[in-house]
């Protein structure tokens, strides 16, 4: 689940900014008094699907205040708007949250007929709908996979290349960015692609709308300012399949290097079950590197 940001200390600046009581915000928000102050003290965070009111209440919109990195699923389109797990039988007119609950943890996908409630519910389109189920089938596969490739001692099977803007970036920003520091924000990215135009071309919303897939286009010096931000060809933004897959294979195996499983996705070869050459020149490329390198770090 790509779960929203919850910053307590921006809570209260912004709040005390716009001369709103803790009283008056949890008025709005339908909560204690007391719950607004222990959510701005850090004794206790609010639930995700308070936040679309929290944000409200501060007069805010929702990413602007809670910024997501990645796209959503079906349980955080669901918290955007506001609802609680059980509160979705009467949405789709069931007895029981069974669909929707089944359906977020990644075990069987919707009924056709619950689809356009569901997504008048939430504010979105059926297929937008559509894509973060397909999110939280892929979220609980990899899940399994990364559990069986534990026990086995290999890789964890994964998702698939992307195919929209949103995903392509979602993807750099969930697998080039390991560490405490994270990835960039909305901002640091639209800095850099305007300093790669020399002049304002986006602004952090714009990237936040391509980020999350809004916005499902954006102009060539823009797409051009992406690739040189995170280093990668031009051609990976364009509507190419091959190229993101070739991508994609690399960031799948620059994450396999940081577990030392490298060797064994370069023992699968070229064959009907292996990579591409192109990709095997990388890995044995990567591989010899890494091979280098380790003396030099025993010594």
């Amino acid at each position: 689940m790509s779960a929203r940001h919850f910053d307590r200390h921006r809570v209260r600046a912004v709040r005390r900014a716009a001369e709103i009581s803790q009283a008056e915000v949890a008025a709005a928000v339908g909560v204690a008094d007391s719950t607004i102050a222990g959510w701005e003290s850090g004794d206790t965070v609010p639930d995700a699907e308070k936040l679309p009111a929290l944000a409200r209440a501060l007069k805010r919109g929702l990413d602007e205040l809670f910024p997501r990195n990645g796209l959503p699923d079906l349980t955080d389109l669901r918290c955007d708007a506001g609802y609680y797990q059980y509160e979705t039988a009467a949405l789709i007119g069931t007895k029981s949250a069974g669909p929707v609950a089944g359906a977020e943890r990644g075990d069987r996908r919707l009924k056709d007929k619950y689809v356009p409630d569901l997504a008048v519910a939430y504010g979105v389109s059926e297929e937008e709908l559509r894509r973060a189920e397909d999110r939280s089938i892929a979220k609980a596969q990899e899940t399994q996979g990364g559990q069986s490739a534990k026990d086995a001692g290999t890789v964890p099977a994964s998702a698939g290349p992307p195919g929209t803007l949103a995903e392509k970036i979602t993807l750099i920003l969930e697998r080039s960015y390991p560490g405490q520091h994270g990835p960039p924000t909305d901002a640091e990215i639209a800095d850099a692609v305007n300093a790669h135009a020399g002049s304002q071309v986006i602004t952090w919303e714009g990237v936040r709308d391509l980020r999350t897939g809004v916005a499902e286009t954006a102009s060539p010096v823009v797409l051009e300012g992406l690739a040189a931000f995170f280093g990668v060809s031009p051609m990976y933004f364009q509507p190419d399949d091959a190229v993101a897959r070739q991508v994609y294979e690399g960031l799948r195996l620059l994450s396999a290097s940081r577990r030392g499983a490298v060797g064994r996705v370069r023992g699968r070869g070229t064959g009907s079950q292996g990579l591409p050459a192109n990709v095997m020149a990388f890995v044995n490329d990567l591989v010899t590197e890494m091979e280098q390198r380790e003396p030099e770090a025993n010594e």
